[in-house]
């Protein structure tokens, strides 16, 4: 009878052994993938850095060729410090960096157009080169906005899964908010000379 229960007791013992490296495991797991969300978001920050820093330059090289637009300036101007203000944390701050950012790249696309005006300007080297950069940092911005949903999808998918959303429940764990595309993303803008 005492091998009986030790056996038993052993067995039990082992299994709650087994049962705690796995929530073990799976927990630490969850980290990694909560990091990489992590990750994502700080590239997606720095990459609209990046523009911020390149604003003030697109801004003063206008300034120089186009005096009596200043309203569009100051526009562009404001839109930036709005959008410098907000914090990637919290619930919902996705959504409000989005809306920040979709305004200056509303305001940035109006000042391209008012660019047109000044054929001089454009041929300006280094509004050309100014005006690439721009450009290279909106494709950035899409491949990390990309990355970071990807990293999202990744750490949803395991998250929510059986019997993986006990640990996620029990370790804090909760959904991650992805970016999603601004209200009237899907129609064209019309550019008009």
């Amino acid at each position: 009878m005492n091998k009986t229960v030790l056996a038993v007791l052993g067995g039990f013992v082992g299994l709650v052994l087994l049962m705690g490296l796995w929530f073990v495991s799976v927990g630490n797991t969850m980290v990694e993938l909560d990091e990489g969300v992590n990750k994502a978001k700080a590239q997606v920050e720095n990459v609209y850095q990046r523009r911020m820093d390149l604003i003030p330059n697109l801004v003063a090289t206008v300034k120089g060729y186009a005096k009596h637009e200043a309203s569009v300036l100051e526009e562009v101007t404001k839109a930036r410090a709005s959008a410098s203000q907000v914090n990637l944390s919290g619930e919902g701050a996705v959504k409000r960096f989005e809306q920040a950012q979709g305004q200056l790249g509303s305001a940035l696309s109006r000042l391209m157009v008012t660019v047109e005006k000044y054929p001089d300007l454009k041929a300006n080297q280094n509004f050309r080169d100014l005006q690439s950069q721009l450009e290279g940092t909106e494709n950035r911005i899409t491949i990390e906005r990309q990355r970071f949903n990807d990293s999202c999808n990744l750490f949803n998918t395991y998250t929510r899964k059986f019997p993986q959303s006990f640990v996620a429940a029990f370790r804090g764990f909760k959904e991650k908010e992805y970016f999603q595309a601004q209200a009237g993303a899907a129609t064209a803008p019309k550019v008009e000379f």
